[in-house]
This record gives structure tokens, C-alpha cells and sequence, in this order.
């Protein structure tokens, strides 16, 4: 799944989220669930590091940014980054966080919990629609 559909879907699913804040911290707590809930996927190009040995998939970018809002099919090479790696980083990445933030606070918890969860949930949505596609290696 795309950034942009991340971001969609963490910006509709924390609507709620924000507005059952405590006062004061809805809108920053929105920022921040749309944010994290794209930004989680920067853990591919470390997953593919270690795959690939190199990086070329940031050199990527870095030499045609618009790659990353316009061609993320173009970033990473077959072979670069297992549906499986990039589910199981999510999860540790996820996890992490909201263990953290709920010795801090535990509102902040909750609402990057639901935000992972949801990035979690399209992920897997989107590779079970692609899966035969996925398996004939035309993705």
C-alpha cells in the first residue's frame, strides 16, 4: 500500500481519536498519527539494507525524489523487501513505541496503537489482494 492511502486511512481513523483527546491535544495528536502512520514505512529501506548489502534504494531516492510521492513502485527491486520483513518491522517498530509512550502517556498509547494497527491491517488488506500477483512475480 502507498503513502498517500496511509496517510488517508491514519488521517480518518484518528478524526475520532483526536477528538476524544484531552483538551488541548487533538490536533497534535492527529499530526502525529498521520505522520507516524506513513512514516512507519521508512523501516523498509533499513530492511532492505540488510538484504541487499547496500544502499541503493536511498541513493534512489535520494537522486529522483519525486519517487517518494510518485513512484514508490520504483523504489525497491524485487528481492529487496519480503512482504513478511516489512510486516514483522512494523510490528516490532509499533510495539516499541506505544510500549514507550505508555509509561509516559497512556492517551498518546492508545492513539499510535490504533494508528499502527491500521497501517498493520492495510498492509495486510493489500497483500492478500495482490497476492497472486505478488507469487507471479509481477510485483
Amino acid at each position: 500500500m502507498y503513502s498517500k492511502h496511509h496517510a488517508l486511512l491514519s488521517a480518518l481513523v484518528g478524526l475520532p481519536v483526536a477528538a476524544a483527546a484531552p483538551p488541548g491535544e487533538g490536533p497534535w495528536i492527529w499530526m502525529a498519527m498521520v505522520a507516524v502512520g506513513v512514516g512507519i514505512d521508512v523501516d523498509h529501506f533499513v530492511v532492505a539494507r540488510l538484504n541487499r548489502g547496500d544502499w541503493l534504494n536511498v541513493r534512489r531516492c535520494l537522486a529522483e525524489p519525486s519517487l517518494v510521492v510518485g513512484g514508490q513502485a520504483n523504489i525497491f527491486d524485487s528481492g529487496d523487501l519480503w512482504r513478511d520483513q516489512r510486516l514483522l518491522s512494523h510490528v516490532l517498530i509499533g510495539g516499541a513505541l506505544v510500549g514507550t509512550l505508555w509509561a509516559v502517556d497512556r492517551y498518546w498509547a492508545i492513539a499510535m496503537a490504533v494508528t499502527v494497527y491500521t497501517h498493520l491491517v492495510a498492509d495486510l488488506y493489500s497483500d492478500a489482494r495482490t497476492r497472486e500477483a505478488y507469487l507471479a512475480g509481477e510485483i
